[in-house]
């Protein structure tokens, strides 16, 4: 199976997050978050809907208005704007910050939006180029390559890092596994050849159940949060996991450009957390039984899975990708990925179609390949919807399994 060396944290069940308490990530996802809920008299986290706050108090809105506009801290006292923050969406951000291990997080209306306020913090600081390694998500790579915010991008290999950096670099961009050919990349030795220069790891696929990037270099850590992170497929939600003065510059751009993250999508993030690692792992040894069949399957022709594991599969087929796509029934054929359910698509058609035909394929995304999100249904009847879907056997065809390579 296709994939590269990584030296990621192991998804165990006795991982240890690194922030105050100490907790198993298993704990500290259902309980960072809530903490004061008991003695607040609450079990379940509540809703807060308001956009605005009334205050008496106009000298003190004042002042932590003021104090925003210096550092991007949260503001001390009562809330003063939706746009400001909101106590719900606060509380996603906390939990999120303890499972990635960093300082802060911070959230936004979408992974792209997430993206976009990196760029721009970067860019107010004159620092307008960066440097990247494909594959990354389609509209990622799109955001890039268009200069839409006004950045330059020099595309590289892992190795060529170092020697692709400028004065004007503000950011290093890697995603790992990678979408949709789930490439990995060491990220300790990336964060070595970026020296001063942020590092940003795109970690939607592997969630911090698979790896925690900040514990191996990575200043930044970027979720399309409508994945895993929801895990149902009924929020849309970005979030930027850093270091406290990173935050605070992201909260001034959120604030600044509105892409603030609806405090309902806050609280379906904060459940969604909670049963992260026993989806993830549940989600992953599914897909780990369909690797071994696909693999051996004479209409495959190759299978990508990552060393690290994770519920992301994909695969290229002998014959007509888009029959296959057709004929699933149990399996949902659609965009987006991290479910509770399965979903298959054809990313040279949909998430990297924005992408140039030729550095689509130049990054491994050809016209064959097929991305599964692997979910939570019965393995057995995956892949009977799978096998249906294929298509007939042709006589005397091989196994693809002489196809494969593992990296050592």
């Amino acid at each position: 199976m296709d994939s590269a060396r990584t030296h990621s944290t192991s998804p165990s069940d006795d991982v240890r997050t690194t922030g105050p308490t100490g907790r198993a990530l298993a704990t500290e996802a259902v309980h960072a978050g809530r903490d004061d809920l008991a003695a607040l008299g609450l079990h379940a986290p509540p809703i807060d809907l308001s956009t605005t706050y009334p205050s008496y108090d106009s000298r003190g809105e004042a002042a932590r208005i003021d104090a925003f506009a210096i550092t991007g801290a949260d503001p001390d006292g009562p809330p003063v704007y939706g746009r400001l923050g909101n106590p719900t969406v606060a509380r996603f951000e906390t939990a999120l910050a303890r499972l990635e291990g960093t300082e802060a997080a911070v959230a936004f209306a979408s992974g792209m939006a997430a993206l976009s306020a990196v760029l721009l913090v970067r860019a107010s600081a004159g620092l307008r180029h960066v440097v990247a390694v494909r594959p990354l998500y389609g509209c990622s790579d799109h955001l890039l390559t268009a200069g839409l915010l006004g950045s330059e991008v020099t595309w590289t290999d892992p190795a060529g890092i170092a020697d692709a950096l400028r004065p004007d670099t503000g950011l290093v961009l890697v995603e790992s596994p990678a979408n949709p050919t789930l490439a990995e990349v060491d990220l300790r030795a990336v964060a070595h050849a970026c020296g001063s220069v942020p590092l940003l790891v795109d970690n939607t696929f592997a969630t911090p159940v698979l790896q925690r990037p900040a514990g191996h270099g990575a200043r930044l850590v970027l979720h399309s949060a409508t994945k895993y992170l929801g895990g149902h497929g009924d929020v849309l939600a970005g979030v930027v996991a850093c270091d406290e003065e990173l935050a605070g510059r992201l909260r001034q751009v959120r604030f600044a450009t509105g892409g603030v993250l609806h405090p309902l999508a806050g609280y379906l993030l904060l459940r969604g957390l909670s049963t992260l690692p026993v989806r993830v792992r549940a989600a992953s040894a599914n897909a780990a039984v369909l690797v071994e069949r696909l693999a051996a399957d004479p209409r495959v022709a190759r299978v990508h899975y990552p060393r690290i594991g994770g519920a992301m599969v994909s695969f290229e087929v002998h014959g007509d990708p888009h029959e296959v796509i057709g004929r699933v029934r149990l399996i949902t054929p659609a965009v987006s990925l991290g479910s509770v359910d399965t979903l298959i698509q054809h990313p040279a058609s949909i998430s990297h179609r924005i992408v140039d035909a030729d550095d689509r394929r130049g990054a491994g995304v050809g016209d064959r390949l097929l991305r599964l999100s692997v979910g939570l249904e019965d393995v057995d009847d995956l892949w009977a919807d799978l096998d249906r879907a294929l298509g007939e056997r042709s006589a005397g065809a091989s196994s693809s399994r002489e196809a494969l390579v593992r990296a050592d």
